[in-house]
Formats: structure tokens, C-alpha cells, sequence
């Protein structure tokens, strides 16, 4: 997995801190400088003054500011399973590479043992690794092996299938079908910096699946530059409150 800040709004804090106080300014925020639409909140600095705000924001559940910062993120390398949880959020705009105009005939089914195309999930790997509705808490070494082997002879002939498919003239759409959900797949995805925070509250949760946590994980380490007031009070104060943020 590979998830890269693709574009972001300039100066997504200013934005934040224009619009919130356009709420109670008697004098359009568009008229005036940062520095005079800032006067009246507390802080030495017009840097003190955004952290004061934002927090007041953040900690008062007026959240509407954080709407107007927009961001894109590139992910490669996400499983269609994982694909299908994050594309629940209506808020976020997505476009998905196509399985039925991008073909895998050109990839070797014996690299797939070893991850590609494939996301291969932690138990595959790591026999000590236990999972949400794990029927057994540790396994034997005899077992680890046999579903390790087990998985990568499935996802190897499930690519195997589909490149013979291919071959034999099915279009790449219905070829498709016999791929394993573990397929991997491109995402390009926008959201807000609201939208952002509701979904790692979703996503970053302990109990979310491994996989859209640790993606999730690193678009809020991408944030953490882009927007650092918001997310560094968001991690410290609100991350772990499931639910806090509504859509």
C-alpha cells in the first residue's frame, strides 16, 4: 500500500480560521487581512490565535469550518475488500481503477505467492497474528503452514484462471468474476478535513479492519502536514471518540 497526498487546498488553516469568523464579523471576511479578521481571538501570535480557534472549533462541535479544506489522496495497493468499505463514506468523491478496461494478463501468477496483485493479509504471514471472529486464538505450526499454502495456491490459481480466460477470449469484465476480493486496486479519493476526522473515527478505530486502519493511519500522517493545528488537536483530544464527528 502506497497513499500519497495527491492535492490539497493552500493554506487549508487560514481557510478554516476566515470562515469561521465570517460567522460573527460584521465586516465581510473578503474585504480584510487574516491578521485584522483574527483581532479578537486570543493569542500573542496570528499562529497562537489559529490554534486557539481551531481547538474552540473542534472543542465546541462546530465543525462546518473544517468543510471548505479539501484534500485528494492517491492509494495504490488497497484490496477491493478494503475498497468497498471506505466507498460506504457518501461524503467522500472516489474514482476506482477499472477492472474492466485494465487487464492483469501480463502478470506472473508465481509473483502472486509473494504479493503481487494480491494484498496477502497478516495470518498469511504471521502465526502469532489473531483477528476479529478467529476461531482459534494460536495455531499449531503444522497449521499455520497448511492455510498459508493454502491461501497463496488459491489466490495463484485464481490469477492463473483469469489470465487463461483472457486468453480464450472472455472480456476483462467477466474474466474478472474469478478473481479473489483481495485483488488489488488504485483510489483516488477527496474529502474535507471534516470528512477526514469522521472517517478516522470510523477507520482508525481499534475494531476496524487492519487494513483501512492502516490506510487510514497514514492519510492522517499526510494531514498532520497539511493541516497540523486541526490534526494534532484531533489526535491528541478527539481521536478514539467513535462517532464523534456525524457526516
Amino acid at each position: 500500500m502506497d497513499v500519497k497526498l495527491l492535492e490539497a487546498t493552500d493554506d487549508p488553516e487560514d481557510l478554516i480560521c476566515k470562515a469561521a469568523r465570517n460567522d460573527y464579523s460584521d465586516t465581510s471576511v473578503g474585504s480584510q487581512s487574516l491578521e485584522a479578521t483574527m483581532a479578537e481571538v486570543d493569542g500573542d501570535t496570528l499562529d497562537d490565535k489559529k490554534e486557539t480557534l481551531i481547538g474552540h472549533l473542534l472543542d465546541h462541535g462546530h465543525f462546518g469550518p473544517f468543510e471548505h479544506a479539501q484534500a485528494t489522496f492517491a492509494v495504490e495497493g488497497v484490496s477491493r475488500s478494503c475498497m468497498a468499505q471506505i466507498t460506504r463514506h457518501r461524503h467522500v468523491s472516489f474514482d476506482v481503477q477499472s477492472m474492466r478496461y485494465v487487464s492483469f494478463d501480463d502478470v506472473d501468477p508465481e509473483a502472486v505467492r509473494e504479493g503481487e496483485m494480491v494484498v496477502t493479509p497478516p495470518s498469511a504471514t504471521d502465526p502469532d497474528w489473531v483477528g476479529r471472529n478467529q476461531q482459534k486464538a494460536s495455531v499449531s505450526d503444522e497449521e499455520f503452514e497448511e492455510r498459508a499454502e493454502i491461501f497463496k495456491d488459491t489466490i495463484e490459481q485464481a490469477v492463473e484462471s483469469y489470465q487463461e480466460l483472457l486468453e480464450l477470449g472472455m472480456p476483462p469484465e467477466d474474466a474478472r468474476f474469478v478473481l479473489p476480493i483481495g485483488t488489488k486496486v488504485n483510489i483516488v479519493m477527496s474529502m474535507n478535513a471534516r470528512m477526514l476526522m469522521h472517517v478516522a473515527d470510523m477507520r482508525a478505530a481499534a475494531d476496524a479492519q487492519w487494513e483501512i486502519r492502516e490506510m487510514t493511519e497514514e492519510m492522517l500522517d499526510l494531514a498532520a502536514d497539511w493541516c497540523p493545528k486541526t490534526f494534532d488537536y484531533y489526535e491528541r483530544e478527539m481521536k478514539g471518540r467513535k462517532n464523534r464527528l456525524a457526516p
